[in-house]
């Protein structure tokens, strides 16, 4: 029996159809840096709480950052079991990690944990609904109080980020079946 295959939805913000979860997360990271993404992030939470709409001078951004991240949580989540077929390269070099910070040390060595237990506490459709009910608010002009828990998927998703920074960093190989 064929497995459903995931579509990343892509060609709403990269302007193309990604093929695999890597060639996703490297238009991904091409498309903004990090740092944009956690910033972003943030700041979208944050007027959740605020009667003020988030970017009304340009709300639009909001819908692009939306379908960016969406795709993400859809790449992240096809990826969640690969460790096992695939790990992460070792750096050759020394990384900045300061803006990794979310990540334990374990969770740097092998960013695919990162993955495994955010999808072991929350579901993808759970992560979907984080994602749409925080744009929701925050482009919302009344004052907001989310009834859900907010932070947890937050920072699930801020290390969701990092780990796919490092994964697009440091590029992936595949086990061989004699290790």
């Amino acid at each position: 029996m064929k497995k459903n295959k995931i579509s990343f939805e892509t060609r709403f913000w990269a302007g193309f159809v990604a093929g695999n979860p890597f060639e996703a997360f490297d238009a991904l990271f091409d498309f903004a840096h990090l740092d944009y993404y956690k910033q972003y992030l943030t700041e979208v939470v944050l007027h959740c709480y605020k009667s003020k709409v988030y970017k009304q001078e340009d709300p639009s951004n909001v819908f692009v950052f939306y379908t960016g991240i969406s795709s993400f949580l859809k790449v992240c989540y096809s990826l969640k079991g690969k460790s096992k077929k695939w790990k992460v390269k070792q750096s050759a070099r020394s990384e900045d990690v300061f803006h990794l910070s979310s990540l334990t040390k374990e969770e740097f060595d092998n960013p695919f944990l990162v993955l495994q237990n955010a999808f072991e506490e929350r579901t993808l459709q759970q992560f979907e609904f984080f994602l749409c009910e925080i744009i929701e608010y925050s482009l919302s002009s009344y004052n907001n109080d989310p009834e859900t828990d907010l932070v947890t998927p937050y920072i699930h998703l801020i290390k969701m980020l990092d780990a796919g920074e490092l994964i697009k960093k440091r590029g992936v190989e595949r086990i061989s079946k004699t290790d």
